[in-house]
């Protein structure tokens, strides 16, 4: 009996000396976290904000191994890591989403000041296209005006383009087919010019007024026919009988001059320079960017 109850006593010492050792071991490490406040504050806080972690010195009643600790005993040692992992883990994930916030607004901005930059350029490009055409425009003005000023300072300065010469039988004042023929040769291309007029001076042999006379009457058939058949305005034609005043032709230059026996009308184109200004009014004027960028 007596033995029975000596087992007994020894079962219960052993089961209750695990629960002593534990209860002693968290009593001691509480004490020791609360008599080291100092240490806490020297190792600082963490990535969280949080104080570290600090490290269980005290190995109580079994060391560092207590082979009959329990489950709770377990869970509440392991719970603030679990805790400042989870908190690291949040950390972690706040921060990557940060970086990637900042990466995109910085390749927004670089995106933008990129086309800015194209924007400028393309303007830049623009304006100095702008500005070319205008050198042009004011080039051709240039070129234009000193043209008006030279035609109009010549307006009076005729020359000589084309000379024909229209003979007559004595007393004959018609004309013939081939005078007819080297007018129409004449007087056709002049439907679209301007800047010109037409001297007629006719000759004739004989004396006095009656050559003067005849000379006027072949003279005026001339004109008389590109007037009706040529639509030549009669103030672009001066018209001169000159008898049988001597003239000097082409092949006696610097000898002395003769008479001609029969009739003859010398027919001479005068131009000025109004034409070429025309000529220069009608040249098409450079098209600008922006005409020249609009479709057809």
């Amino acid at each position: 009996m007596k033995s029975r109850i000596l087992v007994a006593l020894l079962l219960a010492v052993v089961i209750a000396l695990p629960a002593v050792a534990q209860q002693s071991g968290t009593t001691s490490q509480d004490q020791t976290t609360t008599s080291q406040p100092s240490s806490t504050d020297q190792a600082g806080t963490g990535a969280s904000g949080k104080p570290a972690l600090q490290s269980d010195t005290h190995e109580g009643f079994w060391g560092k191994l207590n082979p009959f600790a329990r489950k709770k005993y377990v869970q509440r040692q392991t719970a603030p890591i679990r805790d400042r992992v989870n908190e690291l883990d949040e950390l972690t994930s706040a921060n990557s989403k940060m970086i990637k916030d900042t990466d995109a607004r910085a390749q927004e901005g670089i995106r933008l000041a990129s086309t800015k930059a194209n924007e400028a350029d393309q303007h830049a490009i623009d304006a100095g296209n702008k500005a070319q055409v205008a050198q042009q425009t004011a080039t051709t003005a240039t070129n234009r005006l000193t043209t008006v000023e030279q035609v109009v300072g010549n307006i009076d300065q005729y020359k000589a383009a084309t000379q024909t010469e229209i003979r007559f039988r004595p007393g004959q004042t018609v004309l013939s087919q081939n005078a007819k023929s080297a007018l129409d040769e004449i007087a056709t291309p002049l439907k679209s010019q301007r800047g010109y007029i037409i001297e007629v001076q006719g000759f004739s042999a004989g004396h006095g007024t009656a050559a003067i006379a005849t000379s006027q009457k072949m003279a005026d058939s001339v004109v008389r026919y590109l007037v009706l058949n040529h639509d030549i305005p009669v103030y672009r034609i001066y018209v001169v009988g000159m008898g049988n005043a001597p003239v000097q032709t082409a092949d006696e230059q610097g000898g002395k001059a003769k008479r001609m026996s029969g009739g003859r009308v010398e027919i001479s184109l005068l131009k000025n320079d109004l034409e070429q200004l025309a000529t220069t009014s009608n040249a098409p004027v450079p098209a600008s960017q922006d005409q020249a960028a609009q479709p057809k």
